[in-house]
Formats: C-alpha cells, structure tokens, sequence
C-alpha cells in the first residue's frame, strides 16, 4: 500500500505542475500531460481505495 501512495504522489505532482502550467500560462502541451496523468492516476487511486478498505475491515 506504501508502494502505491508514493506512485499517487509522484504524480499528482507532476498532475500539479503541469495542470498550472496550463492554467496559468495557457501551454497545451502542458495540459495534454496532465490529463495524461490523470489517466495514470485513476487505476492507482481505485487499488488504493480497495487496499484500504480490506485493511479497515480486519
């Protein structure tokens, strides 16, 4: 589970950056890479929600 919220942090670092990046200074490249992310994202985030409920119901 460690593994996996390191991995969701990494990126939503780089979600952050690059999701400003295109908010404030209009650069769509760099919203191409954050929706890229987002992508990467979402499968990390559901195995995470499904670790942690196994682990608050034992």
């Amino acid at each position: 589970m460690k593994e996996i919220i390191e991995k969701i942090n990494e990126l939503g670092e780089a979600f952050r950056k690059d999701a400003l990046a295109q908010a404030e200074n209009g650069n769509k490249a760099a919203g191409l890479r954050a929706r890229r992310v987002s992508l990467e994202m979402e499968p990390l985030l559901k195995q995470f929600r499904k670790l942690s409920l196994e682990k608050s119901r034992t």
